[in-house]
């Protein structure tokens, strides 16, 4: 990366903030802006820079961006507190996202024909974890109702940390095939990559967890120093994991998980940073995702890639989130609003660049144009949709609701991304 090229993001990052307050009342979203830069600067547009993916340094602010994100979905998330609303994320979660894959890889299969059935399973896995924060209103809105929009916050950051080891097994199968290897090799890559993965993630976010705490509670940590070790924890979790042969992602999240366990009241300091530092990371990678890998796709669309990414941000999401709720006694326009609102975003691209660096997947380009494409999609239509939306349910809901109706129910407010 030469320095022009970093003078000139640096300079966009600047312009970007200078009016981001005032494009927070309009359809154009953070990622909608960063992506829509890199489309201008990058091969498909005025070639600028030849900033790519397969960079070292962009590489690296990807796997960054992965472990942090991971790593903060998991804090922000409270298990304890969930247990007194624990119903409408548990049908999203444990109803929703299992059909979601399964529906995705039907259509897959039906859409794709030379696909076979564990690569149209890892296609389907890698788009079903939601991003809130490609249509931020729709879970910051005060109008909407706080029960619905902790819903749809705490799936989104649940399900990319959940389906990360199906990702990973996918992936292995896609690669390998289930019938090459013997039962002693499956039993040992999930030992390692997962078991490994989460042993990993419980000792260094549960231990750091219980260290951070005594010790400021003896008053001797400094509060800025709190967050960074708060954050070396979820690091050290990653390397941990990739030093003992797991899976430093899976670490990631379960270290997130256990260090909320362990040490819940100093956590702020880690959602102040990624609402910072955390969202800078995650814009940085969406303009990258414009320059490198959006451009070249934009010329590598067939009607196939195309049919599956509107099928995904529907029909795909939209009927598994219904049948989900089927009992739930929502409204229908609720039902909708959380239907629809299932964007694919950061954690889509970040898990698609698996794809890339599995060799032996001989329809690794398919593959992962399709999960390009539905995210480009998804990152205009779920962006220029936010607010209307948000708007219009709420709107819905301040004439239509009642203080009896299950969308009212009162529940305690999570931090968001």
């Amino acid at each position: 990366m030469e320095f022009w090229e970093i003078t000139l993001i640096a300079g966009f990052v600047l312009a970007y903030a200078l009016v981001s307050k005032r494009l927070e009342t309009t359809p154009l979203t953070g990622p909608m802006v960063f992506v829509g830069f890199g489309l201008l600067i990058g091969a498909g547009g005025l070639d600028l820079t030849e900033i790519g993916m397969d960079e070292a340094a962009v590489r690296t602010l990807a796997e960054a961006t992965l472990v942090l994100l991971l790593f903060t979905d998991a804090i922000r998330i409270d298990l304890r507190r969930l247990r007194n609303q624990i119903e409408l994320p548990a049908r999203l979660l444990g109803i929703g996202l299992p059909l979601t894959v399964i529906l995705g890889t039907l259509v897959a299969l039906a859409v794709f024909p030379d696909l076979a059935v564990w690569e149209a399973a890892l296609l389907a896995a890698i788009l079903s974890p939601t991003d809130a924060a490609l249509g931020h209103a729709v879970v910051a809105n005060p109008r909407v109702p706080v029960r619905i929009r902790q819903a749809l916050n705490v799936e989104s950051g649940l399900n990319d940390g959940i389906m990360l080891p199906v990702i990973t097994l996918f992936l292995a199968l896609a690669a390998v095939g289930i019938d090459l290897e013997t039962p002693g090799f499956w039993t040992e890559f999930v030992a390692k990559q997962i078991g490994f993965g989460m042993a990993a993630g419980v000792v260094a976010g549960y231990g750091g967890g219980r260290l951070i705490r005594e010790f400021a509670g003896r008053d001797w940590m400094d509060g800025a120093f709190r967050q960074l070790a708060t954050l070396a924890v979820g690091v050290g979790s990653f390397a941990l994991a990739e030093a003992l042969h797991g899976n430093g992602f899976v670490a990631a999240f379960v270290a997130g998980l256990a260090f909320g366990a362990a040490a819940r009241e100093h956590c702020d300091g880690v959602y102040d940073f990624a609402e910072d530092e955390g969202q800078l990371l995650a814009l940085l990678t969406f303009l990258f995702f414009g320059t490198s890998l959006a451009g070249p796709a934009l010329n590598a669309l067939t009607v196939e890639i195309a049919l599956y990414a509107v099928l995904s941000l529907t029909v795909i999401r939209m009927g598994p989130v219904a049948l989900s709720l089927v009992g739930a006694r929502l409204k229908v326009p609720t039902v909708a609003y959380v239907g629809w609102f299932g964007p694919r975003g950061l954690a889509s691209i970040l898990f698609g660049l698996f794809i890339l660096e599995e060799a032996e997947l001989p329809v690794a380009d398919e593959l992962f144009l399709t999960v390009i494409w539905t995210v480009v999609l998804s990152v205009a239509l779920h962006g220029a949709t936010s607010v209307w939306l948000s708007e219009r349910y709420a709107s819905w809901f301040a004439v239509h609701g009642r203080k009896n109706m299950e969308e009212a129910a009162e529940v305690d407010e999570m931090p968001t991304r």
